[in-house]
């Protein structure tokens, strides 16, 4: 009787208990740093402990009304800090978008009072004029190659002077004429500075309006070429414009964007008092600036988001409201910010490295 014979294959013994050899480019980092790779969860971090602080130290700010309070001083530097952060993502920076906030509310306000024109022709001009000091400032930019801190210094003087001298020179005064009678002052109102009521509490509208556009400039970064873009002329305009990144449309849109944010947030103070001091305006840059930094974005451009800027934004007024409701003196409040500022910047790099660490 014959018996086949069957090739056994050959086993392999698996080694022993032991972690698996991986090289460092398929080694998944833990969750943790994962999530310190994302630029707004530092600054989510700390807007909750300022939050806590203040809730525990002020105890006003547990009321509605307070809280809707800061939110509504948070907002009118959220919605600025957007554009901003996006500029900023895309390798540049603005020193003039404070003082261009006031330039477009004295815009339309001097435009509709002196030429007895409806509020929305003063409105509509205002935006002309906003988007082509934005317009202006990208372009010399691309054109002349000089750095943003130059281009945009020489602006703000440009408006800074302009706002007080032709302001004194068409009104006599260095503030606007009230245009709260004015031909569609009340549907601008609506638009720019309403407000309305949730559970007995007021809200302003530009709360709302701060929400939208920081879903919006979300959307726009992380779902769109143009968000592409944006992180792409700010890592390397070089290497975005070798891979066919339209470096030069990229840029001056971003400084228009700017310009669109100060034209929305100079009508909410046009509308909301009715008239305009010509010398405001004067530091909020700084403002906007360092909350887009709090908010995670890096001067250097190439890394940020939208909504890091809103938590940002919501530690600004925080701070600046809760400082009123303790008790305290108000000339704390630069103090804190300057704390907030040197302390974002330092754990932004410190999260850098720790998330790039293998």
């Amino acid at each position: 009787m014959s018996m086949a014979q069957h090739a056994e294959p050959a086993v392999t013994t698996p080694p022993a208990s032991g972690p698996k050899a991986t090289d460092g480019r398929t080694t998944r980092r833990p969750l943790a740093l994962r999530l310190l790779a994302r630029p707004e969860v530092g600054v989510f971090l700390g807007a909750v402990a300022v939050w806590v602080f203040f809730l525990a130290t002020a105890p006003p700010v547990r009321d509605g009304s307070s809280m809707a309070n800061i939110l509504y001083q948070s907002s009118t530097i959220g919605i600025m800090a957007l554009p901003v952060a996006l500029l900023m993502i895309g390798g540049e920076f603005d020193l003039s978008a404070g003082v261009a906030v006031i330039s477009s509310a004295l815009t339309a306000a001097m435009l509709s009072y002196q030429l007895t024109l409806n509020v929305w022709m003063g409105v509509v001009l205002a935006l002309v004029f906003s988007l082509a000091v934005g317009l202006f400032n990208g372009w010399l930019l691309v054109k002349t190659g000089l750095p943003s801190f130059l281009v945009t210094l020489g602006t703000f003087l440009i408006l800074q002077g302009v706002n007080l001298a032709v302001t004194k020179l068409v009104t006599g005064n260095v503030a606007t004429d009230d245009i709260s009678d004015m031909d569609g002052f009340s549907q601008a109102k609506a638009i720019f500075a309403s407000s309305f009521d949730v559970g007995g509490v007021q809200v302003k509208i530009t709360i709302v309006w701060w929400l939208v556009f920081a879903a919006l400039a979300t959307w726009v970064l992380l779902r769109t070429k143009y968000g592409n873009w944006i992180f792409a002329v700010g890592g390397n305009k070089d290497s975005a414009r070798a891979v066919g990144v339209p470096v030069t449309f990229t840029k001056i849109s971003l400084f228009m964007l700017v310009g669109f944010g100060a034209w929305f947030v100079g009508m909410h103070q046009l509308f909301s008092f009715n008239t305009v001091q010509s010398g405001e305006g004067v530091g909020q840059e700084l403002i906007y600036i360092a909350a887009a930094v709090i908010g995670g974005c890096l001067l250097t451009g190439g890394y940020g988001s939208a909504i890091g800027p809103v938590f940002g934004a919501f530690m600004f007024g925080m701070v600046q409201q809760g400082i009123v409701y303790a008790g305290w003196n108000p000339d704390w409040f630069k103090a804190f910010l300057g704390v907030m500022l040197l302390g974002a910047v330092l754990i932004n790099l410190w999260v850098q490295r720790t998330a790039t660490r293998r």
